[in-house]
Parts: structure tokens; C-alpha cells; sequence
């Protein structure tokens, strides 16, 4: 069949017309993703936040009989329930949970230091880039340390191990099962310190001088974790949890008031100092003492590997040389802690010892702008 003039016309004017609409389409498309890339961008905190409400989302309103609402509890809710108990059990499914958690603490870290932290940084008067950022780290850990060790003394407070005893770390091992609280304390802390680890090796805030050290730290802390909970020394890492958190808090808040400029400042530091020996050092150095002279003493002392006993000749090196490596690390920061204190009690200057001058690193960034304009 032949097709008339103004048939063709039609129909190239149909094809000219399809095809500006899908260009106009397209360049929709275009606008939209530079849009949202941009507004994640400015917010970081918008992509974990698209995938944590995709997840609670899925799991809450899908069919829970599908295999996709399984894998999901693993990663949303803990994991092990023991039937007719409150205990939960150990097993691989903590992972998934430790993963997820992990980009929550993103979502938590990025959130607040935009939308929480900056705007106070700015109403409290710090104006210099540089320590606007420094006050947005240290007031996020302010947040996490502020609520984490109180939440950590009150599960002690729960059993045997109130105030800090340790006796019980040994007596009543292999400690297998926990209840709902403990796990999600656990885990909890676990998934915030493999996404401040992320942090720290992504160079997401600026490296400060103790760089080195802080991955030190970080890995000597993952393993304990792991370690301790793989091989039910969870006690004993509840109460290193503890010491660490409680004190770190106070580091933090007297680093945020020195960034203010308070006249609380100095003499909140001379109180931070007692609490972090006190913590970092009499109660690590009280455990340690203890694996020296009550890990073998007290409780079994061999290795099952099918009970789970593993409080024996090859744990008790293993479980020293880390904490001892902690308490090195501890003990390291303890002297640029002096040093500051020597310089405040002499001077009456209390600067971050830890910390790049951040005057220094402006002027720099200043004359660098004049040479290249």
C-alpha cells in the first residue's frame, strides 16, 4: 500500500514530536540527578538515610513469611532468641546487625553535625571553619559517649559486675547467653566503632597528630571487641566499654568548652583529668591485674572447644597483650594530657595537644588564595 504525502508528513511530525519529548524527558532526568546530587552533597546524611527507611520499610510493611523479611531481621533486630528465656545466643547473624548498625551511626554522625551541630557551632559564636568542624566532632561524640556510658554503667549496674569487680569475670565464664540489653549494647558499640573506624581511615575529618595511634587504637579495639565476644569475654569488654566511654565524654566536653572559649574550661579539665586516670588507668590497670592473677586462679582453666571453655593457657596471653596495648595507647595520651596541664597550671593555657593549629592552618589557607589569585 502506497503512503500519501500527507500521510508521511503526519507521521514525520509524530516522530519529531516523540522524539522532543523524549529529549525534554531526558533533560528532566538530567536536572533532577544533578539536583539530588547536589542535595547530597550539602547533606550526607540523605543516601543511608534513603537506605535505612527503604530497610525499616521493607521489613515493617512487607509479607513476613518472604526470605527478603528474613534477611532483614537479621540486619534490623537482634538475633538467637532462646525460647521460654530473656537470653540471646551468639552466632553469625550479628554480623548483618553490626553492618546495619554501622550505617545508622552514619546517618546519626552526618544528621546532627549538619543539621544539629553546625547551626550551634554558629549560634555559640565559633565562626573560623576550622574549629566550627572540630566543634561538630566533639560535640557528636559529646551526644554518643553522653548516652552510651550511662547506658553501659546501668547494665552493669544489672549484674555482678557492679562497681567494677572482676572477680565475676572469671567465676561464672563462659558467659554464652545475654539478655536483650546487654546484646544491643554489645553490638551496638561494635557497629559504632566499625563506622568510626570507617571515618578515621577515609580521612573523613582531619587526620590530627596522634593519627597513626588513633588507627592503632582502633584496631587493637576491633579485635578486643571481637575477640571478646567470639570467645564470651564480654564482661570483661563491658567494662573496658565503660571506662572508655565515660572518660571520652569528658574529654570531649572539655575540649568543646575550650572551643568556646568558657571560663568553665579550665577547671572542667583539671575534673577530666582525675576521671580519665581514674577510668583509663586505675580501673584498665585493676583488669589487667586481674588476668595476671585471677584468669587461671578462678573459675575452669582449660580449653573445650566443644563447651565453649576457652579461659586457658592460649587465652590469657592474648587477652593481656591487648589490653596491655590499650593501656600503652592509654598511657601515651595520658602524657600529652600532663602536658597540658603543666602548660595550663604554668600558663594558663589549655590548647588540644592532639589537635592542628587551627590559626595556623587558616593564615595558610589565606596565603594560598592570594598566590593563586
Amino acid at each position: 500500500m502506497k503512503v500519501s504525502a500527507i500521510q508521511r508528513k503526519k507521521l514525520d511530525d509524530r516522530i519529531q514530536a516523540l522524539s522532543r519529548e523524549s529529549r525534554s524527558d531526558s533533560a528532566i532526568l538530567r536536572k533532577v540527578w544533578i539536583a539530588y546530587k547536589e542535595l547530597t552533597f550539602r547533606h550526607t546524611w540523605v543516601n543511608p538515610f534513603l537506605i535505612m527507611g527503604l530497610t525499616f520499610g521493607v521489613y515493617w510493611f512487607g509479607d513476613p513469611n518472604t526470605v527478603l523479611h528474613e534477611y532483614l531481621a537479621k540486619m534490623v533486630s537482634v538475633s538467637y532468641h532462646i525460647e521460654g528465656t530473656d537470653q540471646y545466643g551468639k552466632g553469625e547473624n550479628d554480623f548483618y546487625f553490626v553492618g546495619f548498625y554501622a550505617l545508622f551511626f552514619t546517618f546519626l554522625r552526618e544528621f546532627l553535625m549538619c543539621c544539629v551541630f553546625r547551626p550551634a557551632a554558629y549560634i555559640l559564636g565559633v565562626r573560623k571553619q576550622a574549629k566550627v568542624k572540630r566543634f561538630m566532632e566533639q560535640t557528636y561524640s559529646m551526644f554518643y559517649y553522653g548516652l552510651l556510658g550511662p547506658f553501659g554503667l546501668w547494665v552493669m549496674s544489672r549484674g555482678p559486675l557492679w562497681f567494677f569487680e572482676t572477680t565475676p569475670f572469671y567465676l561464672e565464664y563462659p558467659h554464652k547467653t545475654h539478655d536483650w540489653y546487654f546484646k544491643v549494647y554489645y553490638l551496638g558499640q561494635a557497629a559504632f566503632w566499625v563506622q568510626q573506624s570507617v571515618v578515621l581511615v577515609l580521612q573523613l575529618e582531619k587526620p590530627r597528630k596522634d593519627f597513626y595511634e588513633l588507627i592503632l587504637h582502633h584496631i587493637v579495639t576491633i579485635a578486643l571487641i571481637w575477640c571478646s565476644y567470639r570467645f564470651h569475654f564480654t564482661w570483661m569488654g563491658l567494662e573496658v566499654y565503660v571506662t572508655m566511654d565515660v572518660s571520652d565524654f569528658f574529654l570531649s566536653a572539655s575540649k568543646t568548652l575550650n572551643y568556646l572559649d568558657s571560663p568553665l574550661a579550665g577547671p572542667f579539665f583539671l575534673f577530666f583529668v582525675f576521671v580519665w586516670v581514674y577510668l583509663r588507668h586505675y580501673i584498665n590497670l585493676k583488669i589487667l591485674w586481674s588476668v595476671l592473677t585471677e584468669f587461671r586462679s578462678v573459675g575452669e582453666w582449660e580449653l573445650n572447644w566443644d563447651t565453649q571453655q576457652y579461659k586457658c593457657w592460649i587465652s590469657q596471653p592474648i587477652v593481656f597483650g591487648l589490653l596491655f596495648a590499650l593501656q600503652l595507647l592509654n598511657a601515651y595520651w595520658l602524657f600529652l594530657i600532663f602536658r597540658i596541664l603543666y602548660r595550663y597550671v604554668v600558663g594558663g593555657v589549655a590548647a588540644d595537644e592532639r589537635s592542628e593549629d587551627e590559626e595556623e592552618d587558616e593564615e595558610t589557607t589565606k596565603i594560598e588564595t592570594k598566590k593563586d589569585e
